[in-house]
C-alpha cells in the first residue's frame, strides 16, 4: 500500500486523499459528496480513501489528527489539507486551482 500511495501522489494530475474511519460518523457523510465531487470534475483529479486503521503508517507520516481529513497533493507535495466535512464545491474549487 504504502509504495503504491507514495506513487500516486507524485501524479501531474492532483490527487485528493480523504483520510477517514469506518467508526467515524462525519466520514460517512463525506462519501456523497466525494460522489458529487467526482461528477464535478471527472478525470481532471484522483480521488482515493485511505482508511487510518488499515493504513496507521501513512496516516501517522501525515500527523492526521481527526478523521475525516482531505489532503490535496500534486507531484508529491501538500497542495491543501483540512479536517471534517467539506462541502463538495468548494474542494471543487480549490482542485480547480491546482491544475
Amino acid at each position: 500500500m504504502a509504495s503504491s500511495f507514495t506513487d500516486l501522489i507524485q501524479s501531474e494530475k492532483p490527487v485528493l486523499v480523504d483520510f477517514s474511519a469506518v467508526w467515524c460518523g462525519p466520514c460517512k457523510m463525506m462519501a456523497p459528496i466525494l460522489q458529487q465531487l467526482k461528477s464535478l470534475i471527472g478525470e481532471k483529479a484522483t480521488i482515493i480513501k485511505i482508511d487510518v486503521d488499515q493504513n496507521p503508517q501513512t496516516a501517522a507520516k501525515y500527523n492526521i489528527q481527526g478523521v475525516p481529513t482531505l489532503i490535496l497533493f500534486k507531484k508529491g507535495e501538500i497542495k491543501w489539507r483540512q479536517s471534517g466535512v467539506v462541502p463538495a464545491e468548494q474542494i471543487r474549487q480549490i482542485i480547480e486551482k491546482n491544475l
